[in-house]
């Protein structure tokens, strides 16, 4: 029977008691309705906002009407005994599968219509009684002395009262704990996992030697030689040595992430792995009693255990958080390492940066003819997708080999490199405001070289596409504009398009490309590909090893960004078509390719234009070099501070220091001081 039916608010805990209790028995003592009831009147409509909740009303119930108390205690036992909860216990909120995507789609359909085990299981009455995921908040705040009085008024057995672990709950823990650790010691030997700890490998598993070490003190539970463990037990002892080797195993191998590299599915593992020792160490202290009142409080301290797992084994955003933590650290790191190159310092960084910005925007200059010449193709909407993207995927190529600097590529790569710099501040600097400062300091670094690279962006494609244009028209006589002109200049202003929206989708696409750069690099590492290269022996008898060795080189500093412009001109040349197919507006717009746009439309219409025509078209270089920039660098550096678990708080505190900055030093946010000051961030 359903347990979800409209109720009627109770006014007293008396009530519930009147409702349920008749002729000296519970009505429907089989059903859970009672128990849904109490649990229902205790429940806050706002978990979260409660400071505490008591049990106070109930407990003085109980001791003033000792008739209802023995019903209830009956009740209770009659429902909760011989209910298994082992598997819950070896399985709620713990990884199934290494497979990513398949344990989000698991998640998200139980959410929507939630697993319903055997109703003979431990689960299924948490499932019905306790089925909201914020039970575990408030009745995590009910003070742990009214839980103890509960069940000392109640009269209800701990877990420890069986003569032998042969059933009930003792019993369910030591299954739970053996499924866990077999299933660790044969995950931790895995090949994928075995990669990443190769000091450990001429070592022996210490999950084996904890397995070991656990089968020895279940015997003896099982047998009945001990009813409970005591923390000066030899074996427990040892288990709790191998259990840190094994959480000492699992930390090494993540932080050889850095050197090998790690995937999504190796991470997973690991997580799995993570995720089973944090349930062994709560299980094995419950098998520790070493004071007679440590058996009634591990008896309450299961059940909020219980609670708690049932509670949470859907939970969604902890299992992303979990899942690509270190994954996205692996890919900040290599996107921080590129960064650093685009903030510049000095004047003459300053000026390199002008030059190459130069050269981005020459490049950008001859894709935005292209483009205008491939629009006159004869093909559909596909066609145009795959044209368009090719035209853009080999421009940024081209500008990336060439060394030339594309400003809305950089925010998604100097956002990783500031939030590191943050990292390494807050672990060097012993004072907050030197930190403050000293980011201040660094952001506007990366303002000024922003600033300057956006500049050569815009004049450069502006002037190179106007002067193709011309030169077009005066050898063949033909005006390529004369009929988009109008359309090109309508794209380019934040009122009379949605140039604004569209600025927001390229910046996507700009964050998303530095995603892609840094988990190329983190995969090949990770795979060994450039090693694979390098010893190639068909590349060492052809070429020789020292250009194999050579070209391993070239493609480990090139490859991920060869991809990364690659997938970005893919991003841009197919949005439109891909809106075109499901009906939306979808487009992308980018500062540089919106002055050369400028310059093609202005030609087209024979440079006569109204004063507010060309207003609305310098605004729109500006919005949407503005929006290309903030999305970016905001998705960027919000991947960058939780890929290294830093508080958001922070970022309130850096925002003081360099609006403070910039009131003391504004001109430091353009152009480069003549004397730089060494910051503790600078490498």
């Amino acid at each position: 029977m359903s347990l979800i039916k409209k109720q009627f608010a109770y006014n007293n805990i008396g009530e519930i008691f009147a409702k349920y209790i008749v002729d000296g028995d519970v009505v429907l003592k089989e059903s859970l309705y009672f128990l849904y009831d109490l649990v229902k009147y205790f429940r806050p409509k706002s978990p979260k906002s409660v400071a505490n909740i008591t049990l106070r009303e109930l407990l003085d119930h109980l001791i003033e009407f000792d008739t209802h108390r023995v019903i209830l205690s009956n009740y209770l036992g009659s429902i909760l005994s011989d209910r298994s909860f082992r598997i819950m216990v070896s399985d709620a909120g713990i990884l199934q599968d290494s497979d990513f995507l398949y344990e989000i789609r698991k998640r998200i359909s139980s959410k929507i219509l939630p697993y319903q085990p055997k109703k003979d299981t431990l689960e299924y009455v948490l499932n019905q009684v306790f089925y909201k995921e914020t039970d575990f908040v408030w009745i995590n705040k009910i003070p742990m002395h009214e839980l103890i009085e509960l069940v000392e008024i109640l009269q209800l057995p701990d877990i420890y009262q069986f003569d032998k672990a042969e059933e009930g709950a003792l019993s369910e823990i030591l299954y739970a704990m053996g499924v866990l650790t077999q299933r660790m010691s044969g995950r931790s030997m895995e090949t994928s996992i075995l990669n990443m700890i190769p000091k450990y490998n001429h070592l022996g598993s210490p999950f084996l030697g904890f397995e070991n070490e656990f089968l020895e003190i279940e015997s003896r539970l099982r047998k009945g030689e001990v009813q409970f463990v005591d923390a000066n037990d030899l074996n427990y002892k040892q288990m709790v040595i191998l259990y840190k080797q094994c959480v000492d195993l699992v930390k090494h191998a993540y932080k050889n992430s850095a050197t090998f590299g790690i995937t999504l599915k190796v991470n997973q593992s690991l997580l799995r792995i993570r995720q089973q020792l944090d349930r062994i160490k709560t299980l094995i202290d419950f098998l520790i009693v070493n004071t007679p009142k440590d058996r009634i409080e591990n008896t309450v301290k299961l059940s909020l255990k219980l609670i708690e797992y049932n509670c949470y084994k859907n939970n969604v955003s902890k299992l992303i958080a979990e899942s690509t933590q270190v994954v996205s650290y692996e890919i900040t790191q290599y996107t921080a390492k590129t960064g650093e190159h685009y903030i510049t310092e000095t004047a003459k960084e300053y000026f390199s940066m002008f030059k190459a910005s130069l050269g981005a925007g020459l490049v950008v200059g001859f894709l935005c003819i292209f483009k205008v010449l491939l629009s006159k193709a004869d093909t559909s909407d596909f066609g145009f997708a795959f044209l368009y993207s090719m035209n853009y995927a080999v421009g940024f190529i081209v500008i990336y080999l060439c060394g030339f600097a594309l400003a809305t590529k950089q925010p998604a790569m100097t956002a990783s490199y500031i939030i590191k710099a943050i990292e390494e501040g807050r672990k060097t600097q012993t004072s907050t405001t030197e930190q403050h400062s000293a980011f201040a300091n660094l952001f506007a670094r990366l303002f000024r070289s922003q600033f300057i690279a956006f500049v050569g962006n815009v004049i450069m494609a502006f002037a190179v596409a106007l002067l193709l244009i011309w030169s077009i028209d005066r050898i063949t006589g033909i005006n390529i504009t004369d009929t988009k002109w109008h359309t090109l200049l309508n794209d380019s202003s934040p009122v009379h398009s949605w140039a604004i929206f569209h600025a927001a989708i390229a910046g996507v696409f700009l964050f998303l490309s530095g995603i892609i750069s840094g988990n190329v690099s983190n995969k090949n590492k990770h795979n060994q590909v450039y090693y694979r290269i390098q010893e190639n022996p068909f590349l060492k008898s052809t070429i020789g090893a020292y250009k194999a060795n050579k070209l391993a080189g070239w493609l480990e500093r090139k490859w991920p960004g060869i991809i990364s412009n690659f997938w970005f001109g893919i991003f841009m040349g197919s949005t439109h078509s891909i809106g075109i197919f499901l009906g939306l507006n979808l487009d992308i717009r980018h500062i540089t390719f919106v002055s050369g746009n400028i310059a093609l439309g202005a030609y087209g219409a024979d440079f006569q234009l109204t004063a507010i025509t060309w207003l609305w078209c310098l605004l729109g270089i500006f919005f949407v070099g503005l929006i290309n920039f903030t999305v970016s660098f905001g998705l960027s550096l919000g991947l960058a501070f939780r890929s290294r678990d830093i508080p958001w708080v922070e970022v309130f505190s850096l925002q003081k220091s360099v609006w403070k900055h910039f009131k003391k030093q504004p001109l430091h946010f353009f152009f480069p001081p003549r004397k730089p000051k060494k910051t503790d961030f600078t490498n």
